[in-house]
């Protein structure tokens, strides 16, 4: 069932929460485990409360769990009343703040936090180009992915009472050459454009139009994807990263094929070692980690996959000999 959000603010969310079975059931069985303490030392079962609460982010229609997330506040009560929604003081909160790049790891070690980790990163991406400020140009399943944080290690929560900047609980002092890489990642959380532009346009129920299923952003700008560590220069329209079809692979080997055809047509000298050979610039990585569906910049083949090792001014001077080439052989063509 799609979000439908109408402005509503945090206090009409949690009736109407209340008022909806499906919500007030999954609700008191996330508020139980959450609130109840186990030992004078720990306030709660963290454990029990996670899984509750993947469990009412998961079952529960989003107009009413989202309502009750992102609903809109224009006071300090109502944005407290917000930030207390997934019971911080036990999902969110502890004794002391890790170093996020640890939290990180941690968050890796277990394969639902792994992926839905990867999830809010890609469908969280901000992008300055684009109307709605990400990347993807869908607030929906920004807020999908940030929502499907919440009950694993890395649950993210509003970090004070006066804004809608979001953090897990996690700092980072003792980085230490580690420094830019944790705050890029804490970043990523507190001054994330695109996930603060998605809370609001549900919250105040504006810019619905995003939450249809719409095209990825198309640009003929230069754009750069990273495969297995290696940078890919493009000029094609933004496509999922770290992703080369079949058939784009097909295609330059089909033009390599036609670049041998008119060598032998035309009779003209060319060169045809930017080719790739079968075993010199086309590696076969089987296996690989496939977690959550995910791939890691490989083309699927019968289970196997290729990833294509081979310098992009590789590919551009095939393609501009090619042209050349067709170019000569209609001349020749015209001469006789």
């Amino acid at each position: 069932e799609p979000p439908v959000s109408k402005g509503i603010n945090c206090l009409d969310a949690a009736k109407a929460c209340n008022l909806n079975g499906t919500c007030k059931k999954y609700r008191s069985a996330y508020i139980t485990p959450c609130t109840t303490r186990v030992s004078m030392s720990e306030v709660c079962n963290k454990r029990k409360c996670h899984k509750a609460l993947r469990l009412f982010f998961d079952k529960v229609p989003q107009k009413h769990s989202y309502g009750m997330l992102f609903c809109s506040c224009q006071d300090t009560a109502c944005i407290e009343r917000r930030r207390q929604t997934i019971v911080p003081i036990c999902s969110y909160e502890d004794k002391e703040k890790p170093n996020c790049l640890n939290l990180q790891e941690s968050c890796k070690t277990n394969y639902i936090c792994r992926s839905r980790l990867a999830d809010f990163f890609t469908n969280c991406q901000p992008e300055s180009r684009s109307v709605s400020s990400c990347l993807k140009e869908n607030y929906a399943h920004c807020l999908l992915a940030y929502s499907g944080l919440i009950g694993t290690v890395m649950t993210p929560n509003y970090i004070d009472s006066i804004s809608i900047s979001v953090a897990p609980w996690c700092n980072c002092s003792n980085s230490g050459n580690n420094q830019e890489e944790c705050e890029k990642f804490l970043n990523f959380f507190k001054n994330n454009i695109c996930l603060q532009n998605a809370i609001q346009a549900f919250g105040n129920g504006t810019d619905m139009n995003v939450w249809q299923p719409v095209p990825p952003l198309q640009t003929t700008t230069a754009t750069y994807f990273k495969i297995k560590d290696k940078t890919l220069f493009s000029s094609a329209p933004l496509r999922n990263i770290n992703e080369i079809s079949t058939d784009d692979y097909a295609k330059i080997i089909s033009v390599c094929a036609n670049l041998q055809a008119q060598k032998l047509k035309s009779n003209v000298s060319m060169e045809t070692e930017l080719c790739f050979s079968e075993h010199q610039q086309l590696t076969i990585d089987k296996g690989g980690d496939n977690t959550a569906g995910r791939s890691s910049g490989s083309i699927s083949s019968e289970n196997s996959s290729t990833v294509l090792r081979r310098s992009p001014l590789s590919v551009v001077l095939v393609l501009i000999t090619l042209v050349h080439s067709t170019f000569l052989s209609w001349c020749s063509a015209d001469t006789l």
